[in-house]
């Protein structure tokens, strides 16, 4: 048998040679810090909404299962507060809790799930991702903020109202480059008109563009990521996020009688390496910066063995 034809190295080598080629240019510094931060918000404010756009606006409410975010979601949320209540309630543990539950969907997931099943795994993975952020982020919003409180009423500061936080943590997700394109395109679906080629082809070649340069980018900051000290911690929450969760999320779908594509996707989604959103938390929370860059990282890194052997798998029981 062609090693190199099986369908899962010919899906991850295409993933995993752009994000070493990425690494690469970080290490000879082809590419600076401010390059890189005008390079994420050219992906995040205008090829990934061109692709998520373009996809869903052919899909139908009637197409639609809503059964993966039934299944994904409350095993996410039980990692997350088993994770949390195991090492302790503070701005720290919530943070490090979301790195064990919160997937790299967009930047590698997208391109790797439609490499690997097409445009109908496609449509299940943007299902979760359209509803990914507002779920876990708001979740980890409200938490984060009860930690504040908590923190202020211990020093006598002034509390928070937790409605007031709850509010600006759902705005906030729902007013973002992922939810938004994705809802105005399944609400430009339903409508039936189809997009025009002079609008379609644009989109489509932005989409395109979106999958190497956002691997490449991962590259790039997986080469300007030191492990150092934090090497034995972080590998705790990347067992958490690259075995557990995975494991759990498929659990949770067979009990609801998801197969085939679908539990498939659903696996590979919960094996995906760390989003970078939680390195966002961590910057505004001011609390383990090194260890979530770190945890980042070596998630990455340990996917490709992890995420290969999770599709391998999948592809066996499929």
């Amino acid at each position: 048998m062609n090693i190199a034809a099986h369908p899962v190295v010919a899906s991850l080598t295409p993933v995993f040679l752009l994000i070493a080629l990425g690494w690469f240019a970080g290490r000879r510094n082809w590419i600076s810090d401010g390059g890189v931060k005008d390079l994420s918000n050219l992906v995040f404010l205008l090829l990934i909404p061109s692709l998520l756009f373009r996809t869903m606006s052919s899909v139908r409410f009637e197409q639609l299962d809503l059964r993966p975010i039934a299944a994904y979601f409350p095993a996410a949320l039980l990692l997350l507060a088993l994770s949390i209540a195991w090492r302790g309630f503070n701005r720290r543990s919530v943070v490090m809790a979301l790195a064990g539950t919160f997937s790299n969907m967009v930047m590698i997931g997208i391109t790797l799930v439609e490499l690997a099943y097409g445009k109908a795994g496609l449509v299940t993975l943007l299902t979760l991702v359209s509803v990914h952020a507002l779920i876990l982020l708001t979740v980890g919003s409200v938490v984060l903020e009860l930690t504040v409180a908590r923190e202020a009423r211990q020093d006598g500061g002034r509390q928070v109202h937790l409605a007031q936080t709850a509010w600006s943590a759902v705005k906030g997700a729902l007013i973002h480059p992922i939810p938004l394109p994705i809802l105005c395109g399944l609400l430009y679906a339903q409508t039936g008109w189809g997009l025009p080629m002079v609008v379609d082809k644009p989109l489509q070649l932005l989409g395109s563009a979106f999958g190497p340069i956002s691997l490449v980018l991962v590259g790039v900051t997986l080469a300007k990521t030191a492990l150092g000290h934090h090497l034995r911690s972080a590998a705790l929450i990347v067992v958490s996020k690259n075995l557990v969760l995975p494991v759990m999320v498929g659990l949770s779908a067979w009990a609801m009688g998801i197969t085939g594509l679908q539990l498939t996707v659903l696996v590979v989604a919960g094996a995906l390496p760390i989003g970078a959103n939680v390195f966002l938390f961590a910057q505004r929370y001011e609390v383990a910066q090194d260890l979530t860059t770190a945890s980042m990282g070596l998630s990455t890194v340990v996917a490709l063995f992890t995420l290969s052997a999770a599709m391998a798998i999948m592809g066996f029981i499929g």
